[in-house]
């Protein structure tokens, strides 16, 4: 039996309304509104405090058990409680940071815990078997990167020693600066979330040699000489999120659900190619989202932000272009504590589903693969940052 602790506004008034007062100004937390959490269990628990730094302090948890903090947006009737983590928890005593007030600006606070990495739903080989998975805090960006954003750094890049392979797309009308940018390998790709540190003032995050000496700037090293691309997981600059971090930041503490928002799909929520006829949860309709005709000829990309964001804050997590991740393809994925993938391999892991493919490609779950000197007009991606100390 599962047991509920809410945030009680008669035993902590004064705290509370504090809290949602700051989650309701900040950026990351002003796209998913006020938020109210309960924690989800084996045993009854106590929540002591909701700290001002956005942390929960809470007692009487089982060793050895798992908790779910539970959110919702409208506390009167108390229905619709989603899932927002799952906690393994070793202590009677626990602290954990649900929130950042001032995340680095464009940027998600993904908090840390565990989730179940696919779904049993479909039977599609891709999606099973299910692996339990441990995701450290992190920040995500809350859009992919769009065409405008990204000729923004190429420019810095390319006037300060960097050389790319492609110069990457926007929509095929004009480029316009708020549709995601494609038609990017992933080495391009690397090179430029090292570009974007540097122009930021922050460490680059890959390097050519397992010393981290030689940062990422030229070549294609995975590609012309066989040479792999290291990373420095300490560093603070911008880099890929690893597939898990994808796919548990896409869920936004919905496990086993098709999708970021539930186990349905139609085009209002995504651009992707409707196929009512084979595909039972997409409620359609047919064809290519109209969306992708606004300014100009269609069928295409959307702009970035177009549908309503996941319970974590991010746009695009299913639909419109798919997203290059760290890893090497593995299957079946091995799970753990932060994976990072194999050390060497042929195909980069890429996620998300994209406006020319049927809805599928969109489930949180869907794994394709890549060789990482490819780019297509329906690949993009977005950045992750490290969080924490």
């Amino acid at each position: 039996m599962m047991k509920n602790t809410a945030i009680s506004l008669g035993d902590q008034n004064s705290m509370i309304f504090i809290i949602l007062a700051l989650l309701a100004s900040v950026h990351q937390a002003a796209a998913q509104g006020t938020r109210f959490f309960r924690i989800a269990g084996p045993s009854a628990t106590t929540i002591t405090a909701f700290n001002p730094d956005g942390t929960l302090v809470w007692s009487n948890a089982l060793a050895g058990a798992t908790y779910t903090v539970q959110t919702v947006s409208v506390l009167p009737g108390r229905t619709n409680w989603v899932n927002y983590i799952q906690i393994p928890v070793t202590n009677r005593v626990n602290t954990n940071q649900l929130v950042v007030f001032n995340p680095p600006a464009g940027m998600a606070f993904i908090p840390a815990g565990s989730f179940t990495m696919g779904d049993t739903l479909d039977g599609e080989s891709d999606a099973i078997p299910v692996t339990n998975v441990h995701v450290s805090e992190f920040y995500m960006a809350s859009n992919l990167v769009s065409y405008g954003l990204w000729t923004n750094v190429y420019r810095y890049a390319t006037a300060h020693g960097y050389s790319f392979f492609n110069s990457g797309t926007g929509k095929p009308v004009n480029n316009p600066s708020n549709y995601p940018v494609n038609n990017v390998d992933w080495f391009d790709v690397v090179k430029w979330c090292n570009a974007r540190s540097q122009q930021a003032g922050l460490a680059p995050v890959y390097y050519t040699d397992a010393n981290l000496s030689k940062v990422f700037t030229n070549g294609d090293p995975g590609y012309v000489s066989s040479l792999p691309v290291y990373a420095n997981w300490t560093s603070s600059g911008y880099r890929l999120p690893t597939e898990a971090e994808w796919e548990k930041a896409a869920r936004a503490g919905l496990s086993g659900q098709r999708f970021p928002w539930g186990d349905t799909i139609s085009e209002t929520q995504a651009n992707y190619d409707g196929d009512t006829a084979d595909f039972s949860y997409d409620l359609g309709p047919n064809g290519y989202n109209a969306i992708g005709s606004i300014g100009g000829t269609g069928p295409a990309t959307s702009p970035v932000g177009s549908f309503a964001p996941n319970g974590y804050g991010l746009y695009d997590m299913a639909g419109n272009v798919c997203e290059w991740c760290w890893d090497w393809y593995d299957a079946p994925y091995a799970g753990g504590t932060d994976p990072k993938g194999p050390a060497m391999g042929s195909y980069k892991v890429f996620h998300g589903g994209r406006w020319n493919i049927d809805a599928s490609n969109c489930r949180s779950a869907n794994r394709l693969e890549c060789a990482p000197a490819d780019f297509y007009v329906d690949l993009g991606f977005r950045c992750a940052l490290r969080a924490g100390k």
